[in-house]
């Protein structure tokens, strides 16, 4: 029988962070108030001179302590592998795969066991990691990203190498950006601020519910993301929407509208089910979440249900994005947004 848990990812919290408004002990302090048990971290946002508190126990026993004032329970480490940190050249491999055993003993230190690495992350540098993975307990989890996908050619090739090395320490995160049945509502009113035209956002929004119901052409593996992303967005008609906002005389945020469309992304809740056994966490991504407690683009509904099927045991961590798109013209409100989330979350679970 499934067992679906829900997480807060404090990320979400964001602005209040950076505003001050909360502290890391104010973050841990709402998540628990929205009745998660989980919680998702950031530690190169949240914790001040990261790494190094996280070597200090003393740091440690306080990590601890408030987890267990507030009945938490550490859900994933989101790490973010750095390899551009000097102007002149990437990291290595084996300097990459460094950054990644070190983000896997501060995830054992926290107690958390799993790691978030980016979509970005090549595939040696993985598989370099497996072992110490192995070692520690700890695994490490690819995120789906929009416009990536489960069920492609793009996760073949790392359900290959799952296959390969026979690992039991890697595997999936899907984010639920990958299941937006429309553009986030907040992206479309911010367009409307900066003066979009109602006919060119029907544009965008027509083309955008035509790949829902075609189904979107996947995006390919590929090293050079860039590339792969380019071809990926002409495949799925960029080129004939550009064209006809620019002939409905689109302006700068009419383009910046239609751009941003192919950010967002639908897949089938059916690729849940299908890549069960591989999924070790979800990104529960949204974008605003309505006073009646729904998601106004993601289909929260069917991707729950869809991880019930499954007999998904695991944690679905909120993961609030529509801020970014609110604070360039008001204020944000992410500690109601989440709360009205975990509300939504909570009542498809049950």
């Amino acid at each position: 029988m499934s067992q679906v848990k829900r997480s807060v990812s404090l990320y979400s919290y964001q602005d209040e962070y950076y505003l001050g408004k909360l502290d890391l002990e104010g973050c841990l302090r709402e998540t628990a108030k929205t009745g998660a048990t989980g919680v998702e971290l950031l530690a190169e946002q949240m914790i001040k001179h990261f790494p190094n508190p996280i070597e200090d126990e003393k740091f440690r026993e306080e990590w601890f302590a408030l987890l267990k004032k507030y009945n938490l329970t550490p859900s994933c480490y989101d790490a973010f592998l750095e390899n551009r940190i000097f102007g002149n050249r990437m990291l290595s491999v084996g300097e990459q795969v460094n950054m990644m055993k070190r983000d896997l003993r501060l995830a054992k230190l926290l107690g958390f066991p799993e790691i978030r690495t980016l979509v970005s992350t090549p595939m040696d540098v993985i598989e370099g990691s497996l072992e110490y993975a192995e070692e520690l307990g700890v695994k490490i989890g690819l995120e789906v990203h929009a416009p990536f996908s489960l069920n492609s050619g793009w996760a073949d090739g790392y359900l290959e190498m799952i296959n390969r090395t026979g690992t039991k320490y890697f595997g999936f995160i899907p984010d639920m950006g990958i299941f937006c049945r429309n553009i986030p509502d907040v992206l479309r009113d911010k367009a409307r601020q900066f003066g979009a035209h109602e006919e060119c956002i029907k544009i965008v929004d027509d083309a955008y519910a035509k790949r829902v119901e075609n189904g979107f052409v996947k995006i390919k593996y590929d090293l050079d993301l860039g590339k792969a992303n380019m071809e990926y967005r002409m495949a799925n008609g960029m080129r004939e929407m550009m064209e006809a906002v620019e002939k409905a005389g689109g302006n700068d945020a009419d383009k910046m509208y239609a751009g941003s469309s192919f950010t967002y992304s639908w897949s089938e809740p059916q690729d849940i089910i299908d890549n069960i056994q591989y999924i070790t966490h979800c990104h529960a991504k949204f974008y605003n979440v309505s006073e009646d407690y729904v998601e106004t683009a993601v289909a929260v509904p069917e991707v729950v249900a869809a991880f019930k099927k499954a007999g998904y045991n695991g944690f679905l961590s909120s993961e609030y994005e529509g801020g970014e798109h609110l604070r360039v013209y008001t204020d944000v409100d992410s500690i109601e947004q989440v709360r009205r989330h975990q509300e939504c979350l909570r009542r498809a679970i049950e």
